[in-house]
C-alpha cells in the first residue's frame, strides 16, 4: 500500500507541476506489470493527492504495460507469468523489480541474461489541459 501511495504522490507532483493551475482534461497513465501496483489503491491515492493538491482531472485512464523480456544470448522474446512464480515472488518483485532475475530464466536457452523491454514503472503517456494545452 505505501508502494502505491509513493508512486502515486511522484505522479500528483508532476502533474501539479505541468498543469501549473489550470485543469487537466486528460490524464493517461501505463502502468508496468511488473510493479504489481494494486489500481485500486493507487487510484484512490493518486486521486486524493490530486485533490489536496487542488489538480482538476476530468478524465483518467490507465494503461496496462505487458512484461516483454529478451534474452541476450539467443535474442528469444517473451513474457512470463508472474502468477506462475507464487504470491512470495511476486512480492519480492513488487517491491524490488530487478530480483527478476533470480526467479525467471529464457524458456529457450535458460539463460538469466536478458533485457527487460517494457513492463516496468508507472509512466505519464498523457496529459491534455484545458484550452488545448498540452
Amino acid at each position: 500500500m505505501v508502494h502505491e501511495w509513493a508512486l502515486a504522490e511522484s505522479i500528483a507532483m508532476y502533474v501539479a507541476r505541468v498543469s501549473k493551475g489550470r485543469n487537466v482534461r486528460r490524464l493517461v497513465l501505463s502502468i508496468g506489470r511488473l510493479q504489481s501496483v494494486d489500481i485500486e489503491i493507487f487510484d484512490f491515492a493518486l486521486k486524493e493527492l490530486l485533490n489536496e493538491g487542488n489538480v482538476v482531472v476530468d478524465e483518467l485512464k490507465y494503461l496496462n504495460e505487458e512484461i516483454l523480456l529478451k534474452c541476450r544470448k539467443c535474442g528469444f522474446e517473451w513474457s512470463p507469468s508472474l502468477e506462475s512464480l507464487g504470491s512470495e515472488v511476486s512480492e519480492c518483485i513488487h517491491f524490488i523489480p530487478e530480483v527478476i532475475h533470480s526467479y525467471i530464466t529464457c524458456p529457450k536457452c535458460n539463460s538469466r541474461d536478458y533485457d527487460l523491454l517494457s513492463g516496468r514503472g508507472v509512466k505519464v503517456v498523457e496529459v491534455v489541459l484545458e484550452e488545448g494545452g498540452q
